[in-house]
């Protein structure tokens, strides 16, 4: 239809009234169709010109906004919500793109996101399409998906944590019975070696519960907006005895003017530590380990690098399971623990190595949005 009335706007000195009043007609028709079709749609449509002023919007984004009257108005001055309106100022005029940027409005508990594209035709912007999306129901189910996760990995924990208990158990059991066979024989000074070892077996026994507990319990997160930078260089300063003992050069690429963010230090302290003492430990005759911070994709990144034994092929997509683990001694829960500290941050961890080539651990955290609004700014 479009085609049709393009081309016959082309032959506009020679059609007759009636012709121009169809042509009119099917425009307003085709105008009205498309209307209902925005009013139809469950998410809000906003359409800025070049200069960023509203020329189209929806009716579900009049309604959550409260607009009124947009005529001859950049949209930001539209938008009584502070945070909103400065973002979409700032990201307008930058000529960025957009996805999924989440934020409330006062007073409404629903969880909203935001995309913004540019409209292109013949290679030049001519204005911006945003969009709005309710993801309160989403969230609300990505959350129990997470809930029906930890319940399924919580039966491998009790099958695992069931499994390690029964050795600690079978050698406290040997070992009291070699006491009573020392006590009826006269071998008094036997029983003190058989106590170190049962005193040492219930110690193991309790670490496992311990760090059972840990895993499958709810995280009570207090999150503190601060310094990731500042963090990790703490916790070098409390390593450092370590990793020169273990002849270990660390070395850190911390970036400038890095954004906070949302963390509980009492929670990502020991996840950081429990990375680098595994870099320590693949590095039994000393190394290089590389700690570094970045930001990417509205996201910081740490990485923790290492110059070690590295991790075999096939192994790699078990390290973060329950109890696995490559060692002697340990729970096996270490790996597992990170992972679900940097979940429970709404992060994501990842790992990059091969045998003999040491390994890279990435951990991505979501960086708040009034804090992108920042980036450029000093710590």
């Amino acid at each position: 239809m479009r085609q049709f009335i393009k081309r016959a706007l082309q032959k506009l000195d020679k059609l007759t009234a009636e012709q121009m009043q169809d042509i009119f007609l099917s425009a307003a028709g085709e105008i009205e169709r498309l209307e209902t079709v925005l009013d139809s749609l469950s998410v809000g449509i906003l359409v800025c010109d070049a200069d960023h002023k509203l020329v189209m919007v929806n009716k579900y984004a009049l309604r959550i906004f409260s607009i009124n009257s947009y005529e001859q108005e950049p949209v930001w001055n539209l938008i009584a919500e502070e945070t909103l309106a400065a973002f979409l100022e700032k990201t307008l005029e930058s000529g960025d793109k957009v996805d999924e940027w989440e934020f409330q409005l006062s007073g409404n508990m629903r969880l909203y996101s935001l995309s913004l594209w540019p409209l292109v035709k013949n290679r030049q912007v001519s204005g911006s399409l945003i969009h709005i999306a309710d993801i309160t129901e989403r969230r609300s189910r990505e959350a129990r998906m997470r809930r029906m996760e930890n319940l399924a990995s919580l039966t491998t924990l009790a099958a695992g944590v069931a499994h390690e208990i029964k050795n600690p158990l079978a050698s406290i059991s040997i070992h009291v019975q070699l006491m009573k066979k020392a006590l009826g024989g006269g071998k008094a000074g036997a029983i003190d070696r058989y106590l170190e070892v049962v005193n040492e077996e219930i110690e193991r026994l309790n670490q496992i519960v311990v760090d059972f507990l840990f895993a499958v319990r709810p995280m009570d997160l207090e999150m503190r907006r601060g310094s990731i930078n500042i963090l990790i260089e703490e916790l070098l300063e409390f390593l450092s005895f370590e990793l020169n003992e273990a002849k270990i050069e660390c070395r850190l690429e911390l970036a400038e003017n890095l954004p906070r963010i949302d963390f509980d230090a009492r929670y990502m302290k020991p996840a950081l530590i429990n990375l680098i003492k595994n870099a320590i430990a693949a590095m039994p005759f000393g190394g290089d380990l590389i700690i570094k911070t970045e930001t990417q994709d509205g996201e910081i990144r740490i990485s923790v690098a290492d110059t070690g034994l590295g991790i075999d092929e096939e192994n790699i997509p078990k390290i973060f399971e329950p109890y696995f683990t490559t060692k002697e001694t340990g729970s096996g829960l270490g790996l597992t623990l990170v992972f679900k500290i940097v979940r429970e941050h709404q992060g994501e961890i990842n790992v990059r190595s091969k045998a003999g080539e040491g390994a890279v651990f990435s951990i991505s955290l979501p960086i708040p949005q009034s804090e992108r609004l920042l980036i450029g700014a000093p710590e």
